[in-house]
């Protein structure tokens, strides 16, 4: 998966606590690279299949044409209020564009999962509600750091 996370080993989250952690959240903060160089933030729904962050994204965004043009991206999900309850994870890499876009319903074997993940802990639905207006971005990620403020 992602490499070893060399720095705040004592607060990094284990394999099953970053598993869980990611598919409790909902929203993400996703970074991408605008045309001009300058960094692009956005909020953005997701689900964590265990090994890679799927995200739902317009394909009319900046986002979307920053990713066209250079697929890296940073993405940061993290929680917390008070300083020790601070937590959160950074996972990066090159996302990959999965399906038609924009999404249609046309059969994808691989959106079958993270649709129904999706549709499920987003929309409580069994199935995708596709609007024709989304597509779908995966991301494996190369690398993951992840903290966890209350093991201080």
């Amino acid at each position: 998966m992602a490499t070893a996370q060399r720095r705040g080993r004592r607060i990094m989250m284990t394999p099953a606590e970053l598993d869980t952690y990611l598919a409790g959240q909902r929203t993400c903060r996703v970074a991408t690279v605008s045309a001009d160089g300058a960094p692009h933030v956005s909020a953005l729904w997701y689900v964590w299949d265990g090994s890679a962050l799927w995200l739902y994204s317009l394909v009319r965004s900046l986002r979307w044409a920053d990713l066209h043009r250079d697929p890296r991206v940073a993405v940061v999900v993290d929680d917390g209020v008070d300083y020790g309850e601070l937590r959160g994870a950074e996972l990066s890499g090159p996302v990959e564009f999965v399906g038609e876009a924009p999404r249609t319903g046309e059969p994808c074997p691989e959106l079958d999962a993270p649709e129904r993940l999706f549709a499920a802990k987003n929309f409580g639905l069994e199935a995708m509600p596709h609007d024709g207006r989304h597509a779908w971005l995966r991301l494996v990620p190369e690398r993951i750091v992840s903290w966890d403020f209350r093991k201080i």
